[in-house]
This record gives C-alpha cells, structure tokens and sequence, in this order.
C-alpha cells in the first residue's frame, strides 16, 4: 500500500516561505552526494558571512513504487522559487536526500536523514541547531524523528503527515479499493488486493482510457456518489466533480500502483477489513455481502504499530499543519495524534496543530506556511521577531496571518522594508 504522492504545490512547505521581495544571495551547492545506504544527499550553504549557525532538512514525500531514486527535483522548487535558496537566504543551512528506496520509505528515511546530519556535521562543522521540516511522507518522518532524537532536532514540522495511526492510513486505501471493487465490478482487472505487475506498469494510461470513463460516466453517477460516501473521499463542494476526481485518481494508484511494495517492505499484508461495516450506499446490507474481504498479516500490523506510528510523547516541539480535507492523508490522523499528546502532557506545551478548513494534500498559502515555520521558532524559543511582513505578504494573507499570529502570541511587526527573522541566540 503507498502513501503520499507528491504535490507541487504545497509538499515542499517551506518553499513559498519568507521569499523577500529584493533580490538573494544565491545559494552554494556542493555536488550531490551518495550515502552509504544509496540515498542521494544535497547540501546547500548561504555565503559564509551570512550563516546563522542552524541546519533545517527537508524530508520529501512519497514518491511511487519503482521510480528510480533521486532527489526529487519538483519537490524542491515551486514556480521560480526553490527551497534551498529561500532557506539559504534567512541564513540557514539547507540538507536534503532522496531516501535509499522509493514507495514506502518511513524507516528508511528515518535513517537516511540521520546519516544526512552526520554527513553535514562532517562537512560543515556542527550546527548549533538542526530543524526538520516535511510534508506527507515527510511528515510522519518529521514526526518520528523529533519524538525518538530530541537530542538531534531541535525542533520539527511536520505537514499533511499520516500521524496518528499508521494502519489507519493504509485501511483508508484498501477500503477505497475495496468498496470501489463492489461499485464498479471488473472495471480494474484481477485480484483487488494483489494488483497485477503489468497492470502497475500501465497504471496511468489505463486509468485514463479504462477507468476514469467509467467511474466519470453521467449514467454512473449515483454509483459513483455512493462510493464517494461510503469511502469517504473528501472533495470541494462547490467544485464537486473536479475535485472528486483528484480523490479518485489518488486513491486508486496508491491501492494498485503502491500495494505489492508496502506489502514487502511492511513484511506482510497490511490492510484488514475483516470486521468493517460500511455505510453510506442505497443498500448497506448488500454492500457489506459482497464487499471483498481482507487479513492483514500480524507481521504487517506489529511492524506499523512498532515502528511507524508517532507515540505523542515530545521532547521537542513539533507543529503540524494539515488541510481538513485532504484526499490523500485524512485530516483525522491530527485529532488522534492531538489525543496522544494530550494524554503525554505536550500538547499545546510542545505541540500545535494547525488545521486549514481547504480540501486537497498539503494545500497551503504562503501565510498559512509561513506561520506554522514562525511557530515552530517560538516554540523552540529561537525567534525573536519576525520583520516585515508587508515586503511579501498582502491583503487576505497579510490579515490572516496577523490573526493567526495574534492568537498564538508570535512575535511580529507588519511594516519593514525587507521580511526578516531575528533568532534568539
């Protein structure tokens, strides 16, 4: 089962972060690297009179079963504003990798990103502070690292992340897979939970031709309502149609494109439905007759439970930020990680969480990211002052913020002729 697909637009959080509007030091990139395990590794450095002492790293999100490995480039830069430069501007230093695996990578980016501070430690001198920031995949990683090395991070935060309950995750899939299996029969060929390699291979054009016609067919339409319901996919309601096919369009190439690998790097089938009863259609009885059925393998369960589910007990702080409905990492993982750091005593001492009332993965604005980055500063009691929000920041995000900023009792002046950050030293 895979878990995160990439988005352009938001995945990369930081990137539409603190862009001042004069021009910017460009950063300095070594050569890309190879870690030991076969992550790939980029360093990036603000001129040296600039450099403020303090890493931040980016863990990227998911990329499908089967690409090659590779930084992934489209993560990095949103329009002509990449990562690295704007980090690099504020004075930080800027790490990031590749991961050693694609399709499910959450151990083994874990461990690639520790490496990666070592390697930069090695190369650039110790850094007074290391902060971790992620999107999707990227999140829980985010997550997982600040809860187990808070000696390494000073702080993280983790964006659109499957935090709360990892199976959870992997069941919100396999129960799209499965439900759709009952609406749409012989619509994906073969066994809904063991997808055919050749199928995998052809994914995106056979949904295109094959899958999407039907599914998006008028005379299909109250079947496909149905399973909107019973699979609870989010969407828009103002832009019902679009949006929903966003939903559909991920869901199913995580349950047939993402499946085999999760299921071996998982060591064992991990989506159950044995006990489900879904509601939602014209005929709830019927659906729950003849909706295929799965066993998740216990290896699978206590591997995710084990391993992949953040426990809520920070010594660290962490902010995460999440739309309410996201298609891809349901809004519902925040309240069940909120739970585990209330009952550890860090919530709202060492966690914030940040919904954003906007459908679609990591769907965030420049003052929506901008304060969750400014939030996790003040947390970790590293900011000062934030400068001149008027240099990027204009009508609706400029007032948003400043609302935002208000309640949470952040530091900051509007007026300024460039955005800055004060650290606390």
């Amino acid at each position: 089962m895979a878990i995160f697909k990439p988005v352009c637009a938001a995945v990369a959080v930081l990137a539409f972060l603190l862009a001042p509007a004069i021009a910017r030091a460009e950063s300095i990139c070594d050569t890309d690297g190879i870690q030991t395990g076969g992550s790939l590794y980029r360093i990036c450095m603000p001129p040296s009179d600039q450099y403020n002492g303090r890493l931040v790293i980016f863990a990227h999100g998911f990329q499908d079963a089967g690409t090659p490995i590779g930084i992934p480039e489209d993560q990095l830069c949103v329009a002509d504003q990449c990562f690295a430069d704007i980090v690099n501007d504020l004075g930080f230093g800027f790490a990031t990798n590749s991961y050693s695996k694609t399709g499910l990578a959450v151990r083994q980016g874990m461990d690639d990103i520790l490496d990666l501070v070592d390697i930069f430690t090695a190369s650039k001198g110790a850094p007074d502070k290391v902060y971790v920031t992620g999107a999707s995949e990227g999140g829980v990683i985010s997550a997982l690292l600040v809860e187990q090395h808070p000696d390494i991070f000073a702080a993280g935060l983790a964006a659109c992340g499957p935090v709360g309950d990892f199976p959870f995750q992997i069941n919100y899939f396999g129960d799209a897979r499965a439900t759709f299996q009952y609406f749409f029969p012989g619509v994906i060929p073969g066994d809904p939970f063991q997808p055919d390699q050749g199928l995998i291979d052809i994914w995106s054009d056979y949904y295109e031709a094959m899958v999407k016609p039907v599914v998006f067919h008028p005379w299909n339409r109250g079947k496909l309502n149905q399973w909107v319901k019973v699979a609870k996919l989010p969407f828009d309601a103002a832009n019902y149609l679009q949006t929903v096919e966003i939903s559909v369009s991920d869901v199913l190439r995580y349950s047939v494109v993402n499946l085999n690998d999760a299921a071996a790097t998982l060591g064992g089938f991990p989506f159950d439905n044995r006990a489900r009863w879904y509601r939602g259609s014209n005929n709830d009885l019927l659906l729950n007759l003849l909706v295929p059925r799965a066993d998740a393998d216990a290896a699978a369960v206590t591997e995710m439970t084990t391993f992949y589910n953040p426990s809520g007990i920070l010594q660290s702080p962490l902010v995460t930020l999440h739309t309410r409905r996201d298609q891809q990492v349901p809004y519902a993982h925040e309240p069940r990680y909120i739970a585990k750091t209330l009952a550890s005593g860090s919530f709202l001492t060492r966690h914030f969480n940040i919904p954003i009332n906007r459908f679609e993965h990591c769907n965030f604005t420049i003052g929506e990211a901008l304060f969750a980055f400014a939030l996790m500063l003040v947390y970790d009691n590293s900011l000062g002052e934030l400068i001149g929000l008027n240099s990027f920041l204009a009508g609706a995000d400029l007032e948003q913020f400043a609302t935002r900023a208000r309640a949470a009792a952040l530091p900051y002046r509007l007026k300024g002729k460039r955005l800055s950050i004060k650290l606390k030293k």
